[in-house]
């Protein structure tokens, strides 16, 4: 038995041909067509590598800074003190703290989407480390979230910062902007974040590396996207 196709469904593969391949000027025109929720939806990219992450060399991680933001306020804690704790308050985080911080964390207590912490407070970090890996909101040096410029990493993640790490069977998902966005802004957050992708290529990714690509929105059906025209983007 196939899935039952939802009625909203049914209505809005009426706006476009689901079978077919679209270039990225064409496939963002169409997912702007089939915003139909009730709330500004989240535009989605999700890209099927062709890589094998169980090893260590064909990992796929990193960030990058989307030049039009995500569309969605993010709530920024940093784990600091001192000097470096007064630097992360002036650039904006929400939550900045020590000890008190980690309790709270331990408690269950989780008020932010992104947590930031100097190398040296890592120590620390480490003890609540089971409680953030499973929900991805561990720090980490890849993605910048571990560093002495606190100032910095505050205000990517306030700017637009987007997290990626490719799954155990090689995909890429990310929210790169919000339906409501200019057909111009999702173009160069999708551009933006296709290009760091295909930067961290690995070198022993061999043939194409970008098997398949589709945009969504959160209430939609997704639009495949041609992914020999994302592999030029560098």
């Amino acid at each position: 038995m196939g899935k039952k196709i939802s009625k909203r469904f049914q209505e809005l593969y009426k706006r476009y041909d689901k079978d077919s391949t679209y270039s990225k000027d064409e496939a963002i025109e169409v997912v702007k067509n089939l915003a139909s929720a009730k709330f500004d939806e989240t535009v989605e990219v999700a890209l099927k590598l062709n890589v094998d992450p169980r090893h260590a060399d064909q990992m796929v991680r990193g960030s990058v800074v989307l030049p039009a933001g995500t569309g969605k306020t993010v709530k920024v804690a940093v784990v600091a003190k001192d000097a470096k704790a007064d630097e992360a308050k002036a650039a904006g985080a929400d939550i900045v703290g020590a000890e008190e911080l980690i309790q709270d964390i331990q408690s269950g207590k989780i008020d932010f989407d992104v947590l930031i912490a100097t190398p040296n407070m890592m120590g620390m970090v480490g003890k609540v480390g089971r409680i953030l890996g499973p929900k991805g909101l561990m720090p980490n040096p890849k993605t910048g979230t571990v560093t002495m410029d606190v100032a910095k990493a505050v205000e990517n993640a306030k700017g637009g910062q987007v997290n990626f790490r490719v799954d155990k069977q090689g995909n890429i998902h990310a929210g790169i902007g919000k339906a409501s966005f200019t057909k111009e802004q999702i173009d160069e957050n999708l551009t933006t974040f296709v290009r760091a992708i295909n930067k961290h290529k690995p070198a022993a990714s061999k043939g194409r590396y970008i098997k398949n690509a589709a945009i969504s929105l959160t209430m939609s059906p997704s639009v495949t996207l041609d992914a020999l025209e994302l592999m030029d983007i560098k």
